[in-house]
């Protein structure tokens, strides 16, 4: 599962991968610097996993990962081709969320590409572009299932009624994900269209140092303006927190936090929103071995849980043994919550819960 970070050329898009992923992204004051689209793996920071590394003692410990893209900036006229438009759109098209980033910060030595600091605005050409992108595929499919309906095919009948509700919203300057559908609908005719305005989206406001604990102006002018969506926003001084990346020294980036008033880097909180978006949670395995953190999406069964560590698992799946992460923390060990009666064997539709510490047994 891969979130794309996007948003007009200049507004912190490659500084804020560098922070999450150290990776080391050109990022220089001019459009386009980012040309491919840089991927990193980056951990998710979750303090249960040191916890039972603490209790544990184990050899290794892996956390869980999220894939970030740096995705070239985008500019008007992109869905015609302008500037990296088709590149851009292509990128895009192939992450699962998106991490739409906007400049809320003055500074006149860091160039705009439409010569003004205007959030709203850039948020709007974003998403025009990406609506007009996503009219294109609305015609083309149209066009094909138009004829199909006109045979009195039912099904092409009900996905034609959609897709010029699709197109209706698009054209009014509606993004996908705001539009009502039904469940069946949705799965049906929506979600296999795979529509870039139908992704999650979270608003990075980029502000400066001063403004990383409350925001400012900006920030309430774009939460005003999302308020509908159900999208979340999150505040994020990017120059200050390449700068906390810089240093070694865990003290020293504590006391750099606790100087501009936060208790963790704005990051972190990104990171782990970023997890949500993509609909992720994780579940725990906690051996002297290692202690590791996995993913799974929201909603997932042990068998598919146990079919992360390996297909086998899930093919030749018995039962597991679940453990909840409060109830590990409370007695301290797994023998001590197997003598307190707290473990619990459950079968094939259980439906593991965020936290969860689990052992499978298989035969294959």
């Amino acid at each position: 599962m891969k979130a794309g970070i996007v948003g007009l050329p200049n507004v912190g898009k490659s500084t804020l991968f560098n922070c999450l992923s150290n990776a080391k992204a050109q990022s220089a004051n001019f459009p386009f610097c980012t040309i491919e689209p840089n991927i990193g793996v980056v951990n998710v920071p979750d303090p249960r996993l040191q916890k039972l590394e603490e209790l544990v003692n184990p050899e290794r410990v892996l956390p869980a990962t999220v894939e970030i893209v740096d995705i070239a900036g985008l500019v008007k006229g992109a869905s015609k081709g302008e500037g990296l438009g088709n590149q851009f759109l292509a990128n895009i098209r192939e992450t699962d969320a998106i991490l739409h980033v906007l400049r809320c910060f003055d500074n006149d030595n860091i160039v705009h590409v439409d010569g003004k600091i205007n959030p709203i605005s850039d948020k709007e050409t974003i998403d025009m572009e990406l609506q007009l992108k996503d009219l294109e595929t609305v015609d083309k499919k149209l066009d094909k299932v138009k004829r199909a309906a006109k045979t009195g095919n039912k099904d092409a009948q009900k996905e034609e009624a959609i897709l010029l509700k699709i197109k209706a919203g698009l054209e009014a300057g509606i993004s996908v994900r705001a539009l009502e559908f039904s469940e069946e609908d949705y799965d049906d005719f929506v979600k296999p269209s795979q529509f870039i305005t139908d992704k999650p989206v979270m608003y990075v406001c980029n502000v400066d140092e001063g403004s990383a604990v409350s925001g400012n102006a900006y920030v309430e002018k774009v939460k005003e303006a999302v308020k509908d969506e159900a999208a979340e926003v999150i505040i994020l001084a990017v120059g200050t927190e390449a700068d906390i990346n810089e240093l070694d020294d865990y003290e020293e980036r504590q006391m750099f936090l606790a100087d501009i008033g936060l208790d963790e880097p704005g990051s972190s909180k990104l990171i782990r929103s970023a997890y949500k978006l993509l609909n992720q949670q994780t579940y725990f395995t906690a051996g002297v071995k290692e202690v590791r953190a996995w993913t799974i999406d929201v909603g997932a069964t042990a068998p598919q849980a146990a079919g992360v560590i390996h297909t086998d698992f899930e093919k030749g799946f018995i039962r597991a043994e679940v453990i909840a992460y409060d109830d590990y923390v409370q007695f301290g060990s797994e023998a001590k919550v197997k003598e307190a009666g707290k473990m619990r064997v459950e079968g094939k539709n259980y439906v593991v819960k965020d936290g969860d510490v689990m052992h499978f047994l298989f035969n294959v």
